[in-house]
């Protein structure tokens, strides 16, 4: 029989008091091993309520921004053994009841990332996304299926589970402290040739849960547009990027925290 896989979930938490324990109610607690909260500099009670639910907690000395947080969140989960980590977002916004679904093809060795497709199964814009959101993300999907030469249905989800083989290839330190991270590191994974799934995630759409703006979505979509320029610039040996280059080195328990973050 082969022995079960470590389970690690961080949640990247940012003024997320209202719908962390939502979330963490519902995480399957027989598949999750661990649980590991990054609070980025919080304004609200999110130390405290992770504090009080028993949660692994780390605290940002100030907002650091959401691809800060996603370094610390993998840094630590590798630290502390994980086989496979799980970002599921605090807000709520995806089913954390799915997580068996979500690792079910890394633990199948059918992938080494996974992602929770919102534009798999109902339409999202039925389930409350905004239909600018939805143009937009039609849209930049395509253009990155065209570069990636890959046909997944959307990059832009929070809900992601990843090999630690994958994490630990890849120079993660190198990507942006912003939301463009999540791109960067799925640019990273497409250049290693690394397999990726996905499955079907419902999402749901309330004033609680995180949702950027109009002005941050269009920022966030030109910052793509900038990573896929230079995805192609390295891929065609025009111009090399060493945060696309294979990271040989593994990381080491035991290592120093960061001046940023520390656990509590």
């Amino acid at each position: 029989m082969l022995a079960k896989s470590k389970v690690v979930v961080v949640m990247p938490a940012y003024n997320a008091a209202k719908t962390l324990h939502m979330t963490y109610a519902e995480l399957p607690r027989d598949v999750v091993d661990l649980v590991i909260v990054v609070d980025d500099g919080s304004s609200d009670e999110t130390v405290r309520i992770a504090r009080d639910l028993g949660l692994e907690l780390f605290v940002h000395n100030r907002n650091y921004g959401y691809g800060a947080n996603q370094k610390t969140c993998y840094r630590e989960a590798l630290r502390a053994g994980a086989d496979i980590v799980v970002m599921v977002h605090p807000d709520y916004q995806y089913d954390p009841t799915l997580l068996p679904e979500i690792i079910r093809p890394i633990e199948e060795d059918k992938a080494d990332i996974v992602l929770g497709s919102r534009l798999l199964g109902a339409h999202p814009m039925s389930q409350g996304m905004p239909w600018w959101k939805y143009i937009s993300n039609r849209f930049l999907t395509w253009l990155e299926n065209r570069t990636f030469h890959l046909r997944l249905s959307e990059y832009h989800t929070g809900y992601r589970a990843y090999r630690r083989e994958a994490l630990e290839a890849v120079n993660v330190e190198m990507n942006s402290d912003n939301f463009i991270f999540d791109q960067e590191i799925i640019a990273q994974f497409v250049q290693l040739g690394l397999r990726i799934a996905e499955v079907p995630v419902p999402t749901r759409y309330f004033p609680q849960a995180s949702s950027a703006s109009l002005i941050q979505s269009t920022i966030y979509g030109l910052s793509i547009l900038r990573v896929l320029s230079e995805y192609w610039l390295h891929r065609r040996r025009i111009f090399r990027m060493r945060r696309f280059e294979s990271l040989q080195r593994r990381y080491r328990n035991g290592s120093a925290l960061p001046e940023a973050s520390q656990k509590v």
